[in-house]
């Protein structure tokens, strides 16, 4: 059977979680990329068959993939993809999520308006297009509850999401990042008080499980970097229904998906969806931590098999993923390299670097001024939580100007 899998750059949930999935399941992959990320796709996954071409238009997926040999599933794990692969699945008449939920999760502006049409949660939210001036939101818009987030439409990785306490502030973060993407819509909503929490969930369209959640530590105020996350194999039941209510209402329930959500006041509001699996390695975590063939189980889903009743999955596991962040522009002098390890209380350690000894970087204020991940697992939260403080403390990652 053949698998087809858009992708734009590499990322460990493909190249170590589905590509080698795929194999196990016996499949003949064939990864469809832009021009520009197959060098890159070579470099991490040798002998892979690699088919060119312009991955973020449907219609070229289409016609590349009907050039060559017919599919039996087609999937993508990327957010920029999710609406291309939807279509192009639903051309060749296989299982796959529908476009149009697919593009509610990808475009926030239109998740706002779903939520809102159809009674699960009002946000106050505007949508900025490249070619309107937010000094006339501002001056017209009506009352702009402060503080708000300014975020790109179909952003990622909390590329260009900042809070704004006031109208200066608001004019001042647009046009710094219209500056640098005058092509980018924005979305600017009132801000969503609350800790945040992820929901990850996988459906075949008739069977949703739910595989369980994290609790996120971000970065202090204007920016919303994740530096932290901590697994829970059983989010309060309250509170996922109350997720799963506003999931519905987007139509999400096909393959898998990766929901952030604040609670507040015991009250569940959804900041957004991303439809596919959690990335910078939390997926490859639950795989491990649950005890389950995690990235087989989705891409069965796009081959058309329905999920078990049960996955039987292991709630006993503890984890926590925390991710060393640079605080400032400048060149990595120091950083412990590669490893894994176990330690007291049967804990074990991965970590794994990101960015080499000796590049150079300027600070971004997003998910790309990681340096590295440290994965701590176990089945005691207290020793899981010693075993990352002592590795923490006894590494050093130093940043020269």
């Amino acid at each position: 059977m053949r698998l087809y899998v858009l992708a734009l750059n590499p990322t460990d949930s493909v190249t170590e979680g589905f590509l080698p999935a795929a194999a196990r399941l016996g499949l003949d992959v064939t990864l469809l990329t832009a021009p520009e990320y197959t060098e890159a796709h070579r470099k991490t996954a040798d002998g892979l068959e690699i088919l060119e071409c312009d991955v973020r238009d449907f219609r070229e997926v289409i016609g590349r993939i009907s050039r060559h040999r017919a599919p039996d599933a087609v999937f993508s794990n990327s957010d920029h993809l999710q609406t291309q692969a939807a279509l192009t699945a639903g051309y060749f008449g296989l299982p796959g999520k529908d476009w149009k939920t697919a593009l509610r999760a990808k475009n926030k502006a239109e998740m706002r308006r779903r939520l809102a049409a159809t009674g699960a949660d009002t946000v106050w939210s505007a949508e900025l297009t490249p070619d309107r001036d937010p000094a006339g939101l501002v001056a017209t818009g009506g009352p702009i509850p402060y503080p708000c987030v300014i975020k790109p439409r179909e952003g990622v990785a909390s590329e260009d999401v900042v809070l704004a306490g006031n109208a200066t502030e608001l004019l001042g973060r647009c046009q710094d990042i219209r500056a640098r993407r005058p092509e980018t819509a924005l979305v600017i909503e009132e801000f969503l008080p609350g800790q945040l929490h992820t929901l990850e969930t996988l459906g075949d369209g008739a069977v949703r499980q739910v595989l369980g959640g994290f609790r996120t530590t971000l970065s202090p105020p204007p920016y919303f970097i994740e530096e932290r996350m901590d697994f829970d194999p059983d989010p309060p039941q309250v509170v996922t229904a109350q997720v799963l209510a506003q999931l519905d209402a987007l139509g999400v329930g096909f393959g898998v998906c990766h929901t952030e959500f604040v609670v507040h006041a015991g009250r569940a509001r959804i900041v957004e969806v991303n439809y596919r699996a959690a990335g910078d390695q939390c997926d490859l975590l639950m795989a491990g931590l649950l005890g389950i063939p995690l990235f087989e189980l989705i891409l069965r889903v796009h081959l058309g098999e329905p999920l078990p009743a049960d996955l039987h999955a292991r709630r006993d596991g503890r984890a926590r993923i925390e991710y060393l962040c640079a605080d400032r522009a400048g060149t990595l002098t120091a950083a412990p390299g590669p490893c894994d390890t176990e330690a007291e209380g049967g804990v074990r350690l991965a970590y794994r670097p990101w960015r080499a000894v000796g590049e150079r970087h300027e600070l971004h204020h997003t998910n790309r001024d990681y340096l590295g991940v440290l994965r701590a697992t176990g089945t005691d939260q207290p020793a899981v939580e010693r075993a990352a403080a002592r590795f923490l403390a006894a590494n050093r990652w130093e940043i020269a100007p």
